[in-house]
């Protein structure tokens, strides 16, 4: 069995600092750093915060072409990104956490064009981004903030260093940089101080053309080709402000139990979400579908009735349900067998935005497969 290597920790208290999304300025700058929010009333899925920076390995693909960069050195060769994901991630093995459910880790994205790795499809979309199709930090530092009991705690594994000696001073000197840049930080670093107009948005649709994929992918469903499709559009404009202040605008109106901000060399990434797609603790998965919205009225009258309209609609209920039996489909492939199971079929909750209808579906995974297995089995 391979060791686990035990974070150090640092445990202080959130009330004697700033609140996290204004510390996050503080580390903003550094190398690949990432802030994964959780905003809204302090509950089971917005409980916890974290950042990190300054990864000791950096993990790119694009279609076959991998790229691993670590402690200067990087490796080009051709692979299956899924594959060689599970073994690089199988390389570092943490122990659990009493205090944090993330010491540290990989952090980044996933991007559809890794369908192409899962299904055998077409490739109609015209690629004039060239990002990255799989984009990862692997992190051994991480400050977690629990909003619950209002403590930060900051694990360093020392990682990637193997001698126990030299991962543990590595690690140490990790917790005191990060100490010193907190020790460091003033309220005067947290003013927000950029203004900006919002530029003219343009959509890589004309109207035209978007009516026009809908009949053609209501065409494939009557065909059967397909069950749903999501007819995305990109909206670009010439000139933007900051990431962050466009993040802290964000977070401002709509706090979301699922938000981050990634700041990596090529792109910067600021999301804000109700849905958590995949949880997986030990063996335990648990995915929670979300199909059905409806906006917050603007008194507790209008409220309660579009509330009532959402659970009424039998349109909806009946997204979701497919969605659900997809789930179950997939996280039957790599769970043990009688495992998976419905734990709620429809719940509705509600945001400080909208209400949304969902769903909850765990199984427990098999002993021979791995959380990369499971992501690709549910691979939306």
């Amino acid at each position: 069995m391979k060791e686990l290597v035990e974070p150090l920790q640092w445990i202080g208290e959130i009330s004697t600092l700033s609140p996290p999304h204004k510390l996050f300025r503080q580390f903003l700058n550094n190398r690949y750093s990432f802030f994964l929010e959780s905003g809204g009333s302090v509950g089971d899925f917005s409980r916890y915060s974290f950042i990190g920076s300054e990864p000791f390995l950096v993990f790119k693909s694009k279609g076959k072409q991998i790229e691993i960069c670590e402690q200067g050195q990087t490796q080009r060769f051709s692979g299956d990104p899924f594959d060689v994901l599970k073994r690089l991630i199988s390389q570092y093995n943490l122990a659990s956490s009493g205090h944090s459910p993330f010491p540290g880790g990989a952090v980044g994205y996933f991007g559809y064009d890794l369908c192409h790795f899962v299904e055998k499809l077409p490739r109609k979309s015209v690629n004039d981004l060239e990002l990255p199709d799989c984009y990862l930090g692997f992190y051994d530092l991480v400050l977690s903030f629990d909003h619950l009991t209002g403590r930060l705690f900051i694990s360093s594994s020392g990682l990637p260093e193997k001698e126990p000696a030299r991962r543990r001073e590595r690690a140490k000197l990790r917790l005191e940089e990060a100490l010193e840049i907190l020790n460091k930080t003033s309220p005067e670093d947290f003013s927000v101080r950029e203004e900006y107009n919002i530029p003219e948005i343009k959509s890589n649709f004309s109207h035209s053309a978007y009516l026009d994929a809908v009949e053609r992918a209501r065409e494939y469903i009557r065909a059967g080709d397909i069950f749903q499709v999501n007819l995305s559009q990109r909206f670009v404009c010439s000139q933007m402000a900051s990431p962050f202040i466009i993040y802290e605008k964000l977070r401002r109106i709509n706090p979301a139990p699922f938000a981050s901000l990634l700041n990596f060399p090529e792109l910067t990434i600021v999301s804000a979400s109700p849905e958590r797609f995949l949880r997986i603790s030990g063996r335990k998965v648990q995915t929670r579908p979300i199909k059905g919205t409806r906006p917050r009225g603007r008194d507790n009258l209008e409220d309660k009735r579009l509330a009532k309209e959402l659970w009424e609609s039998e349109k909806d209920k009946a997204e979701l349900i497919m969605i659900v039996d997809l789930e179950r489909n997939d996280l039957g492939r790599v769970c043990e067998y009688g495992s998976v199971r419905v734990a709620e079929l429809i719940t509705l909750e509600t945001y400080p935005t909208v209400f949304h209808l969902v769903s909850t579906v765990e199984g427990v995974l098999k002993e021979d497969k791995h959380h990369i297995d499971c992501l690709k089995a549910c691979f939306p």
